[in-house]
């Protein structure tokens, strides 16, 4: 069997694992690019994929952490407490690192310099993440409405997102989607799950807590206050290195 290359690298807002959405969809506003690479057969293969509204994704996770795989894991969804097989959950520490998500198309752009793009909604890769495959969602069979969730059957709990002077003030001079990608992700509590068990947004111990979330060129400061996320300030990073399609020094 030939190895398998990338064909596309993620071009994402999350440049660290922490914060990223748990799930695709979950974030609507967040916006990646498919960067193809400039191998011109992409044109060709890519021919009719306008037609489309959705796409799956076939990734790499290239920054999982390890390079051993893991048995049984502790899911953020259960709160970090109970053990499930790993082959039960989507974690990214798999006996094969390799992941599947189902994004929105919107927009697509062919002639992009440096290789064709495709604009899409509801990402939930890291910057940088290696594309192995893309192939066109189809509703008709990719849909089950009455599938089992089995142990993720909860409900997500949203956390109400407040802003503070300072931040209402710099959001003032960023893009408005920008704020909407910021409530889009802490109303999800994006902490690890060892934080959401010990600090709970409704306990008392936890009003006051500062913590950071990196997004796109921003690192944003909130607090837990009154059982709400408040977002106090956001500190422009400077310097966040680009997103490049480098070839793979080993197969997949």
């Amino acid at each position: 069997m030939d190895p398998l290359n990338p064909i596309a690298v993620a071009k994402t807002p999350f440049t660290q694992r922490f914060g990223i959405p748990r799930q695709p969809g979950l974030v609507p506003e967040a916006k990646g690019i498919l960067k193809f690479n400039s191998d011109p057969d992409f044109l060709h293969a890519l021919k009719g994929i306008e037609q489309f509204s959705h796409l799956w994704i076939i990734f790499i996770f290239h920054q999982h952490g390890g390079n051993k795989w893991k048995p049984t894991i502790r899911p953020p969804r259960l709160g970090g407490k109970i053990k499930m097989g790993v082959l039960a959950s989507r974690s990214p520490h798999r006996p094969n690192p390799i992941g599947l998500s189902a994004v929105q198309i919107e927009k697509i752009d062919l002639h992009a310099k440096g290789g064709p793009e495709i604009h899409v909604l509801g990402i939930d890769l890291l910057d940088g993440t290696p594309i192995l495959d893309i192939k066109p969602y189809l509703p008709y069979a990719d849909s089950i409405p009455n599938a089992n969730p089995g142990w993720a059957h909860e409900e997500i709990h949203k956390t109400e997102v407040l802003f503070e002077p300072l931040a209402i003030e710099k959001l003032s001079s960023l893009p408005a989607e920008f704020k909407t990608l910021v409530v889009q992700l802490l109303t999800l509590d994006p902490r690890p799950g060892f934080q959401k068990r010990e600090l709970p947004p409704d306990a008392p111990e936890s009003q006051g807590k500062i913590f950071g979330l990196l997004v796109k060129d921003h690192d944003v400061k909130w607090k837990i206050e009154d059982r709400k996320f408040v977002v106090f300030d956001l500190v422009k990073i400077e310097n966040c290195p680009p997103t490049v399609l480098k070839k793979s020094k080993k197969p997949f």
